[in-house]
């Protein structure tokens, strides 16, 4: 199993040599551009702003502010990985870790949706936990990528981070309000990649929720998209409909992702989907190379890859709406209840 894993690991992690970036040039871009996500909550209404280019002036100065609590997250650091796209990824998983401690209010936690090795070897969540160590939120919840359960089935993974989790690292926990449910997905790829969550955790989930008030905000994190993005690069999960029709009663349910190493965003009645940049490489939009993969660019087109983005909650009547600011243009665009999912 570990071989049929490498192996497609291997085949999604081609080097797209079309453009290249030298170290110097990609970290001093990672440093304006930002690699995470500032959430705040007030009231069960979730913001989000992504890490701007000073995290001490402007959007940054006031992320984490005016909500009941706030949480960062970060996503597929793969420390470890050092091909061209990014010789250095402990370095730029560091500017995200000093924009968090650069924040004016600390946030509560930190939650990383995935890939936070590359070959989940013991060397490289070492490497992990001792840059974590540095952030000023000391509480940090994780979920696993497929890159951590590449060469023993995510034991190694489960030894330093799922205690006191179930099956394969899911959990829940509660904070200030707001219910949080840790998925795994990544533990049985299905064809092509796209995710799965498996009987067993379905079981467990619509287990979790039972006698929990409808009005209690449900915050669900998993490291491959809960909605299908890409199916071609197994950017989905092939049994998420089941899972997402558990949380139809709820008012308010927000739902995290990583893997595809880009900011993209799709409301369904009262469910919003969030992915996440990555703190290590850009990857492709849909369909827009041969492969899922590191892409590696130049310097000047950075900011575009990457795609900066403050995701604004704005209550409208009954519905929501989302205000998309992308890096390097002033131009903005709402989408409203159903509006689809979009790439910056």
């Amino acid at each position: 199993m570990p071989d049929k894993k490498q192996d497609f690991i291997d085949q999604k992690l081609q080097d797209l040599n079309t453009d290249g970036v030298d170290r110097r040039g990609f970290l001093k871009c990672m440093a304006w551009a930002g690699t995470g996500l500032v959430w705040t909550l007030s009231g069960g209404i979730p913001v989000s702003r992504a890490f701007a280019k000073s995290s001490g002036k402007g959007a940054g100065k006031d992320a984490g502010k005016g909500g009941d609590f706030s949480f960062v997250q970060i996503s597929d650091s793969h420390i470890g990985f050092n091909k061209p796209a990014n010789p250095d990824v402990t370095a730029t998983l560091q500017i995200a870790i000093d924009k968090i401690n650069a924040m004016p209010d600390k946030p509560d936690f930190i939650i990383h949706t995935g890939d936070l090795s590359q070959l989940s070897k013991p060397s490289e969540f070492d490497t992990l936990d001792q840059a974590l160590k540095g952030a000023s939120a000391k509480q940090i919840y994780c979920v696993p990528g497929e890159h951590d359960m590449l060469s023993d089935n995510g034991e190694q993974y489960l030894q330093r981070y799922g205690k006191g989790t179930k099956g394969t690292g899911w959990y829940s926990f509660d904070h200030k309000g707001v219910h949080f449910v840790g998925l795994v997905n990544v533990a049985n790829l299905k064809a092509g990649g796209m995710g799965s969550l498996g009987h067993e955790q379905l079981e467990w989930f619509e287990a979790d929720l039972k006698g929990r008030s409808a009005s209690t905000p449900i915050v669900l994190f998993a490291h491959i998209p809960l909605w299908t993005i890409y199916p071609d690069w197994g950017w989905g999960t092939d049994d998420s409909e089941q899972a997402l029709s558990y949380v139809k009663r709820f008012g308010s349910v927000t739902v995290l992702n990583g893997h595809i190493h880009q900011i993209m965003r799709k409301i369904e009645g009262k469910v919003s989907f969030h992915t996440a940049m990555s703190t290590a490489f850009p990857q492709p939009a849909p369909g827009k190379a041969p492969s899922a993969g590191p892409m590696k660019v130049p310097a000047d087109q950075l900011q575009q890859v990457l795609g900066i983005t403050d995701v604004n909650y704005l209550v409208s009547g009954h519905s929501l709406a989302i205000v998309d600011s992308p890096l390097g243009t002033s131009r903005s665009s709402a989408s409203g209840m159903g509006g689809s999912g979009g790439s910056d």
